[in-house]
């Protein structure tokens, strides 16, 4: 990690001269060059300062926030195989979603099968019926979502999808927060 170099950019993003960078540290302005240009090192007390004057803290200056992966193949998925209730199975699309805002699965369900039924939450929850068909089932409502539609809710109360069809379904469903 290029330390000065990072300091250097989040004194920028904030818009401040080094030379007020330094007034508000107590520091010089040529200290502060120094450093960014990783000729002068800073104690631990001197850079913790630097942070605050920043706006920053130790955890978000020394995070790993570079650029995650965001393309994902066959083998990052991970699958579910279901043959008793689902009689299909649940495809996580993205790795470790769960740490995510949303969570894409990929569900399929065989002839006369369902989904586990998910409790009432505050998520809100968006699934699209690639094939086949399936009843959506929200306490004793049940509404038929076809190949080619959609559905959008907030469930209030226990709800599960459940194959509607002959034919094995497939919806990519996703929630957020995550709830699968």
């Amino acid at each position: 990690m290029d330390i000065g170099e990072k300091l250097r950019q989040l004194r920028q993003q904030i818009g401040l001269t080094q030379e007020e960078l330094a007034d508000r540290c107590e520091l010089s302005k040529g200290f502060i060059s120094q450093v960014e240009r990783n000729l002068a090192s800073p104690s631990i007390v001197t850079l913790l300062d630097m942070l605050e004057c920043l706006g920053s803290s130790p955890q978000d200056f020394f995070a790993d926030k570079g650029p995650g992966k965001i393309v994902f193949t066959p083998q990052d998925m991970f699958v579910k195989e279901d043959e008793e209730g689902l009689k299909g199975s649940i495809t996580w699309l993205v790795p470790d979603a769960q740490k995510n805002a949303m969570e894409p699965i990929l569900m399929e369900i065989g002839e006369g099968g369902e989904s586990y039924p998910l409790p009432p939450s505050e998520a809100e929850e968006f699934g699209y019926v690639l094939q086949g068909s399936v009843w959506l089932c929200m306490g004793e409502e049940k509404t038929r979502v076809r190949s080619g539609c959609s559905f959008c809710i907030h469930p209030r109360s226990s709800h599960y999808l459940k194959n509607a069809g002959k034919t094995k379904a497939k919806v990519l469903w996703v929630a957020t927060p995550p709830s699968f």
